[in-house]
């Protein structure tokens, strides 16, 4: 009898350590499971339709946070929501394939979907992003958190950078870091690690990638991006390598895998939110 306690329990962990971190992978019985063996982390991995040259697919950025989560996930458990690309992409709706939505419906957008990954056991929601025009939307909504009190935490994981890294990166690149902006020679090295059956490299050269600096004005303006590429395309992704893709891959995703971890034992962001609201809701209140 005790033997066979012994064996159920061991395959009730080692269905526990194998059910699928992907949220739209798991089953309705897994579900609880997978809440508890991320002790309660759910990633965002929030991407993008455009253009990417000519020669790399519209969903470069989706592709990206989707195989970085996917394969972080492995070194350490987390739910990974389903492909999320309603971001920030009003400065590419002149070229075909862009899905671009109103900036209040992605803002709302969002938060109905942060809403309902914590309402479903997540209590630490991690974003991770590929689109280079989205930073600064993901920021102004984290902080658009502050207006109401929730009983979840956001966080917008961006790896960093070492010396080594930079010394790696540097050595193997062929073009300068400060060209390569939009499926240049980083995003198309990325695609041709990440999905080679969609890069068509014969293609990179079809158009333009350089800086047009059709304008000069002391201060931002929104068609900045636009004077600049009007292609949609800054870099020289005909350079790029399955070697260069490879090293930002490995870098990325030992960082989210590390950052995961200490989220995890993040019991810091939930309590100096919870004193934060505290505080806004006796700021008034009479002694």
């Amino acid at each position: 009898m005790r033997i066979l306690l012994v064996l159920f329990l061991l395959c009730s962990t080692a269905a526990a350590q194998e059910i699928p971190a992907r949220w739209d992978e798991l089953t309705a019985s897994d579900f609880p499971l997978a809440v508890q063996k991320s002790e309660g982390v759910c990633i965002l991995p929030i991407g993008i339709l455009e253009k990417h040259g000519m020669h790399v697919p519209m969903g470069s950025d989706l592709i990206h946070v989707r195989e970085w989560a996917n394969r972080a996930v492995k070194k350490e458990y987390a739910v990974v929501f389903p492909d999320y690309f309603y971001g920030q992409i009003n400065e590419a709706r002149h070229q075909p394939g862009t899905f671009s939505l109103p900036s209040n419906l992605i803002m709302d957008l969002l938060q109905a979907t942060v809403e309902e990954i914590a309402r479903n056991g997540f209590k630490k929601i991690v974003i991770i992003n590929g689109h280079g025009g989205n930073p600064e939307f993901i920021r102004f909504f984290m902080q658009s958190q502050l207006n109401k009190k929730h009983d979840y935490a956001l966080y917008f994981f961006e790896p960093g950078r070492d010396e080594a890294f930079n010394a790696k990166i540097s050595q193997m690149r062929k073009t300068p870091l400060s060209d390569d902006q939009h499926a240049g020679e980083k995003e198309t090295s990325m695609n041709m690690y990440y999905r080679p059956d969609l890069v068509k490299l014969n293609k990179a050269t079809d158009e333009s990638g350089k800086n047009q600096a059709r304008l000069s004005v002391p201060a931002y303006t929104a068609i900045a991006w636009y004077s600049k590429f009007p292609n949609h395309y800054a870099g020289d992704g005909a350079k790029g390598s399955v070697e260069l893709g490879k090293l930002y891959a490995d870098f990325e995703i030992e960082a989210l895998a590390k950052g995961l971890k200490q989220i995890k034992a993040d019991t810091k962001t939930l309590q100096l939110q919870n004193e934060f609201f505290e505080r806004v809701e006796n700021l008034n209140k009479k002694p």
